[in-house]
């Protein structure tokens, strides 16, 4: 389904990514350089493929309209569709532990997501990511695959589970997404997202163990 390569040489925030060998095994490995890897996985809908990398400073000015759009809809993310977009810069791009985006062939942008852990200190274990789309690249598997490579990051970085803390009810097929991809609803909060058309509706918190 997918084959891996490597590619650009990169850091994550201070967090030498592992080899393509270490990630199959899904060991955490420690390198005497500064190592990234490069997902190309075939589309199931077409014959194109998608790239997933770390997000560069070059590629801000395509992914925040994506975000903007996404976030000023008020239907799935909890931000303000009033923020600003140092806030969301911060929050997607300088708080979290690794961004990346999911690139297509012929390198447009098709989509991103970070990864960060979901609590400091004893709770840092396990990790918390954001998923977003571009418009046009919807319906062709592009969260799919930026979830699954998440979960494997999430092992090489050292996280043993992750959690998404407010999945919208209302939104049917990111939450059908998450559980075909293993995670569980653990938890229901009544009325906890103020839905821009639907009004207050409910969320839920979804888990999947990543390591045993």
């Amino acid at each position: 389904m997918e084959s891996l390569t490597v590619g650009r040489r990169a850091i994550i925030k201070g967090r030498p990514l592992p080899t393509a060998d270490f990630m199959r095994s899904g060991t955490i490995g420690h390198l005497s350089g500064i190592g990234a890897l490069a997902y190309r996985s075939a589309m199931t809908s077409s014959s194109a493929s998608i790239t997933i990398r770390p997000l560069e400073p070059a590629d801000w000015p395509t992914v925040w309209p994506i975000l903007r759009t996404t976030f000023q809809a008020g239907d799935t993310y909890a931000f303000s569709p009033d923020s600003s977009e140092a806030e969301i810069h911060k929050a997607w791009v300088e708080l979290p532990a690794a961004t990346f985006v999911a690139c297509g062939a012929g390198g447009e942008i098709l989509g991103t997501y970070f990864i960060k852990a979901n609590q400091a200190g004893l709770g840092a274990h396990v990790c918390n990511c954001g998923y977003v789309v571009a418009p046009a690249a919807q319906g062709q598997g592009v969260a799919s695959l930026m979830c699954e490579h998440s979960q494997q990051q999430a092992v090489a970085m050292g996280f043993r589970a992750m959690q998404f803390n407010l999945v919208v009810a209302s939104n049917v097929r990111a939450v059908r997404l998450w559980q075909h991809l293993g995670f569980a609803i653990v938890g229901t909060l009544p009325g906890a997202f103020r839905h821009h058309t639907l009004g207050y509706v409910d969320a839920h918190v979804m888990f999947k163990t990543l390591v045993a």
